[in-house]
This record gives structure tokens, C-alpha cells and sequence, in this order.
């Protein structure tokens, strides 16, 4: 029985998993043995290719695609028009399908409108990509990064709040009082 919405003008390939409560809207294409985690949202004219892996919560803006290679875990979100490759040197006349390089997105991780991010690097546990940025190398979990190539210029909280540290190299999170601590060019949350 399904239990998610698809708009009637999505296209759903037969061998998908779709979580409940997800929504699939105008025009966007689910390609077969896709992994859709509940409550995600697809946004307009969105396409995920075969094999990808969405965790729960995802959310999609319009007008993205998600490449085979692809996996984002739970609560990450696509801003509109941004673009995954999955091919490092693509050609037309040559056949890289058994080259596909993973991009791993980690779980509560944010990409802007119109960001790229070349295959083969993964984006940290709640990192925040500019609008516009071009990822090309690994990023940092709770890392803000933009430009082109993307260079970090800042730590952010899970709900997205600059982070500044003390001399101790403790952070609070405005919003919610959460401590963090940067180490080693590392930030973790402090249970």
C-alpha cells in the first residue's frame, strides 16, 4: 500500500523504496532502486537516479538532481537548482558508468541554491554550503563554506548559528544554549 503522495505528473519507477509520509511533486522523475527515507520532500522537476539513498527528512528543492553515487543521510537539505556531479572527466563519447564516484552528505548537512559539489568528496555532519559555492574537497562537519573553490570561513550550530569560541574553545549556539567544542580544527557538540 503506498504511503506517500506523488503528484500525478511525477514519474515512479517500479523496484523503488518510499518512506512514509514523503511527497513527491510536479514533474520530478524517481528513477528504479532509489532508497527514500519517510517524510522526505522532493521538490519540482527533481530527478533521482538509480541506486541513490536518501536518508529520512530530506528535503529537495526544485529544479535538482540527484546522481547516481549520491547518498545524503537524514535531515539534509538541497537548496534549489544546486547540482551533484558523478563523473570526475566526463565525455560524451566515453561510457564512465562503472566510475561514478560516491559523494556522501552527512546527516543535517545544508547545500545552497545554485552550489555545486564535484563528486567523490563528502559534506560533513550539519555543514553549510553558500549559495553559489563549488565544492572540491571534503568538507568539515559544523564547517560554513563558500565561493568558488568553496574555502571555509566559519563553524555553525546544528540549527545554523555562527559559532564563535572562547579561549577555552567553547562555543555556544544562540538559539539553544548547545556548547560546542573546537579541537584540532575539529567541532564537536558537548553532550
Amino acid at each position: 500500500m503506498k504511503e506517500y503522495f506523488a503528484h500525478e505528473t511525477a514519474v515512479v519507477d517500479e523496484g523503488c523504496e518510499i518512506g512514509n509520509g514523503t511527497k513527491i511533486w510536479h514533474f520530478s522523475h524517481i528513477m528504479s532502486n532509489c532508497f527514500i527515507g519517510e517524510s522526505c520532500n522532493i521538490g519540482q522537476n527533481v530527478v533521482i537516479s538509480p541506486a541513490v539513498k536518501l536518508g529520512r527528512n530530506v528535503k529537495i528543492q526544485n529544479n535538482v538532481s540527484v546522481y547516481t553515487g549520491v547518498i545524503c543521510e537524514d535531515d539534509v537539505f538541497l537548496g534549489p537548482s544546486m547540482v551533484f556531479t558523478n563523473v570526475i572527466n566526463p565525455r560524451s563519447h566515453v561510457n564512465r558508468r562503472n566510475e561514478y564516484a560516491e559523494t556522501l552528505v552527512r546527516k543535517g548537512a545544508s547545500i545552497g541554491a545554485n552550489a555545486t559539489v564535484v563528486c567523490g568528496n563528502e559534506i560533513g555532519e550539519y555543514a553549510l554550503i553558500g549559495a553559489g559555492a563549488v565544492i572540491t574537497k571534503p568538507v568539515k562537519a559544523f564547517a560554513l563554506v563558500v565561493g568558488n573553490p568553496a574555502k571555509q570561513i566559519g563553524w555553525v550550530s546544528e540549527y545554523g548559528h555562527s559559532l564563535h569560541f572562547d579561549e577555552n574553545g567553547i562555543g555556544i549556539c544562540p538559539e539553544t544554549n548547545q556548547e560546542y567544542q573546537l579541537n584540532d580544527d575539529k567541532v564537536v557538540r558537548i553532550k
